[in-house]
């Protein structure tokens, strides 16, 4: 397996220039992206099912579920800016990402089983300890995985088709572990039938070995500059003076808070204010299949106006379209199909122009300083909308607490609507001050180009000096001189 294997894409960078397509094949761009559908598969009932399962099934109550998994996901914070450097690091004959996907592959399989099927009895401790071992294989798998993409080729555009490629690949494991449970009802009787959240987990254990499999045999790395090494003063320093990072990560984490709170509320909202009872999964269902409808869409129109203003264009559509939601009578599964497909339009927009983002802030963050960072700001990226989905989570299970819901129980009239504010305003507020802070982003296309061409030169005369040291050796005084050449013994 070659560290670059792809054709154009194992050149130096200083081959492949800021105005070079370097586009990828459709088979390559496929198998690099076939380990999203498990990872997403996994993503969404740790956000959407698990809480509410463990909320149903064991003893613990809304606000000690809400708290643990809030606790994991800000010891996963911790986690993805140390594993984030050792991505950066730590090179082998595979280059710096795949090894530590393949390595991530045991530690998800066990932990997801644990998680996923637990025995009976498990209570705090236990989930505790699996969701922290659960989130440092996630870890690895996922910053490696975004990494290994965002290096993949130095074009403005072309990154947002593989990260839009890639949505695509996380939108579909979405879709299909939600099938997974209609299918099971379809086939089978009801006393056979296993919990939705068992199968979700069988999926991402079957499936994971596999898709890993066929990317890191399939698809090479980019070589990239060996990243110097940097204490983390210097690396806060330059934080607090990146200001596209500041802007993007900012935005970032407030999405991954109002995203959390429509997530980890869903079940509620659709169970107990619209009584839709199975048709929920449907509902997810649709909401999910017009997203994955929608994304070749967004990446026109990033290609057509730029990244940063078709997350403005995202922004300002979900939190116009989020109100819709007040006015869904109860009971009507039509109407809320067809709200949740406009709602689903723009779901994967922000989640793939971020990381799409990301990549050219990566770029603009070496020629500023030298560094090659890209599995540290990946990382970063992932921390905060990590650390806005522990909030959520947090603050929704207190809130249903607070609230006092109990699913598939006759609740007050204010709590319900209680439950449609939670579910609602925040959405909307935050959508918009998203708006607002991407309308203020400083890095476009025009000043990527201008990065790239930058960091090809350094490439270049890196190059050129390294060729002049090999060629022009220093001659010792005893060394014979002919025709104006060192002589060497034959």
């Amino acid at each position: 397996m070659s560290g670059t294997d792809q054709p154009g894409l194992g050149e130096s960078p200083s081959l492949q220039n800021s105005t070079s397509k370097s586009r990828l094949s459709w088979g390559k761009l496929l198998a690099f992206a076939l380990p999203a559908a498990p990872i997403s598969a996994l993503g969404l009932p740790l956000v959407v099912h698990l809480p509410h399962f463990y909320d149903r099934n064991t003893t613990l109550s809304a606000a000690s579920v809400g708290l643990i998994f809030m606790i994991a996901r800000f010891w996963d914070v911790f986690t993805d800016p140390v594993l984030g450097l050792l991505s950066d690091k730590f090179e082998t004959r595979w280059g710096r990402r795949r090894h530590w996907i393949v390595a991530s592959v045991p530690i998800m399989l066990l932990s997801v089983f644990m998680v996923f099927m637990p025995p009976e009895g498990a209570g705090a401790i236990y989930l505790t300890f699996w969701m922290f071992i659960l989130y440092i294989g996630w870890t690895l798998l996922t910053v490696s995985h975004m990494s290994w993409g965002a290096e993949l080729t130095p074009d403005y555009h072309e990154r947002s088709r593989v990260q839009g490629v890639r949505e695509m690949l996380l939108i579909f494991g979405m879709v299909f572990v939600l099938v997974l449970p209609v299918l099971t009802g379809l086939f089978l009787p009801e006393e056979s039938r296993p919990e939705a959240v068992t199968l979700m987990g069988w999926f991402v254990i079957i499936f994971l070995p596999i898709t890993v499999w066929i990317a890191v045999a399939s698809v090479g790395e980019v070589k990239t500059p060996q990243p110097d090494h940097f204490t983390w003063r210097e690396a806060i320093a330059l934080l607090k003076r990146n200001r596209p990072l500041q802007v993007l990560l900012s935005a970032d984490l407030l999405s991954g808070i109002g995203n959390g709170i429509v997530s980890s509320l869903f079940l509620y909202l659709a169970l107990d204010v619209l009584m839709l009872g199975e048709f929920s999964n449907v509902l997810l269902l649709v909401y999910f299949v017009s997203g994955l409808l929608f994304v070749p869409p967004v990446i026109w129109l990033s290609n057509r106006i730029g990244k940063h203003k078709a997350v403005i264009v995202s922004a300002l559509f979900s939190g116009l379209t989020v109100p819709l939601i007040f006015f869904l009578p109860e009971g009507n599964p039509v109407l809320a199909a067809l709200c949740w497909t406009v709602l689903g339009v723009n779901m994967g927009a922000g989640p793939f122009l971020f990381r799409s983002i990301m990549a050219d802030v990566v770029d603009h963050d070496a020629v500023e300083s030298g560094h090659q960072r890209t599995g540290l700001f990946y990382a970063l990226l992932t921390s905060t909308n990590k650390i806005g989905y522990a909030v959520a989570i947090g603050f929704s299970m207190s809130a249903l607490d607070w609230l006092g819901i109990k699913t598939g129980e006759e609740n007050a009239e204010s709590a319900l609507f209680g439950l449609q504010l939670i579910y609602i305003l925040p959405s909307f507020i935050i959508s918009l001050i998203v708006a607002w802070m991407l309308s203020h982003f400083p890095l476009g296309e025009v000043q990527q180009r201008a990065n790239r061409e930058i960091l090809a030169k350094r490439v270049l005369d890196a190059a050129a000096e390294a060729i002049v040291v090999q060629t022009i050796e220093p001659v010792s005084p005893s060394t014979p001189i002919s025709n104006g050449r060192p002589q060497t013994d034959p």
